[in-house]
């Protein structure tokens, strides 16, 4: 397929803090998308106003609750052949959906690109409780959400993003990438800045080892299951 359109969902909610400089990431791409995608979970500072500044930004304020209800949101109003995401407080690097297009279109078999990741420290934050310091050393492999970028198809092969789950949403979604047999590549380059600071969802939430061990359980389960229908 020459130059497919990407679509870029970014979920958010009072996000005022950052969602500038995330939405200024996507603009500032070589490889330009349809639209980039802002799901709102109903915030109440001046989110909406900042997203609404772009003429490359589709609005949509979130009518259910919770992370995985706003990516599934956004998937269903993508009209893109891929599908990338950002989170309102991280970063792209220059060329990033160049990178990952031009590996995906030099390899149809690929389901979706992952990329390496590299975590800073917002300045003026602590290292946050739960947080390994030593993350913030060099670069890593990413299976995120926001070094995702998959085709159409992925979404319709693997289903959405589980809404029983608060936190881990992504890992659930990778695992059934992975256990449905969804080929996939890693892109050898940081494309992603992710940064880390005193309000990271992920980093705070009770609920994230909960489920974390119910993602990994179900995928056990899968993978038992399908063991004894061979």
């Amino acid at each position: 397929m020459s130059n497919p359109l990407v679509s870029v969902v970014m979920a958010v909610r009072n996000g005022e803090r950052f969602l500038d400089d995330a939405i200024k990431s996507v603009v500032a791409q070589d490889y330009r998308p349809i639209a980039i995608i802002v799901v709102d979970g109903h915030s109440t500072d001046r989110t909406a106003e900042i997203a609404q500044a772009y003429d490359l930004v589709r609005y949509i304020l979130q009518q259910g609750q919770g992370l995985a209800d706003a990516y599934n949101c956004g998937v269903a109003s993508a009209r893109g052949e891929l599908i990338a995401f950002l989170s309102y407080d991280d970063l792209w690097t220059p060329g990033k959906l160049s990178a990952q297009v031009a590996y995906m279109q030099e390899h149809p078999d690929v389901g979706y690109t992952v990329a390496r990741v590299r975590f800073f420290l917002e300045p003026g934050c602590d290292v946050p409780a739960g947080f390994r310091p030593e993350l913030l050393e060099g670069d890593h492999m990413g299976r995120v959400m926001e070094n995702l970028v998959a085709w159409r198809w992925v979404f319709g092969a693997v289903g959405g993003f589980n809404t029983s789950l608060r936190i881990s949403e992504d890992v659930d979604w990778f695992l059934r990438a992975s256990d449905r047999g969804v080929p996939m590549a890693v892109i050898p380059k940081v494309l992603l800045h992710k940064r880390v600071h005193d309000a990271n969802m992920s980093l705070f939430e009770p609920s994230k080892s909960l489920d974390l061990l119910a993602a990994v359980k179900a995928s056990v389960d899968r993978k038992r299951r399908s063991r004894n229908d061979s």
